[in-house]
């Protein structure tokens, strides 16, 4: 029974998709913005490793095809004041695929943050984003 349940719970962390972290920049490396200095696996969805319910970038970046474009970077999809593309290492909106993004990430676009302020606890609850 333990056996089982290691396998599922280690097939939940393989499931993210590493052709969608390497289509945004530093897709790998998002930071968590919860406690603990963790990466956030699963940059589109709710859940840190992935699958499920997709969080607001998430959803932008499925309607852009699964690819960053210009709208995509510029976009503030977690409604937090700052451009997907800026919390993502690209603030200049240039990066493209297999290079590397002029900074390193710096948040979460899916995310709004700080998540103790008091508008993004109010649009966190409402997205079912939680730590």
């Amino acid at each position: 029974m333990i056996r089982l349940f290691l396998i599922c719970a280690l097939l939940g962390v393989s499931l993210t998709y590493p052709t969608y972290q390497q289509a945004i920049p530093n897709g790998g490396s998002v930071p968590s913005p919860c406690p603990g200095n963790r990466i956030w696996a699963g940059v589109g969805h709710i859940n840190r490793n992935g699958g499920g319910v997709r969080n607001l970038f998430g959803l932008d970046f499925a309607s852009s095809a699964h690819a960053w474009t210009h709208d995509l970077c510029i976009a503030d999809s977690d409604s937090d004041g700052v451009s997907n593309g800026a919390e993502l290492g690209d603030p200049n909106c240039v990066w493209t695929t297999g290079h590397k993004p002029e900074h390193n990430a710096t948040g979460h676009p899916g995310i709004c943050e700080p998540m103790d302020n008091s508008k993004c606890l109010s649009l966190n609850t409402k997205n079912n984003i939680t730590c």
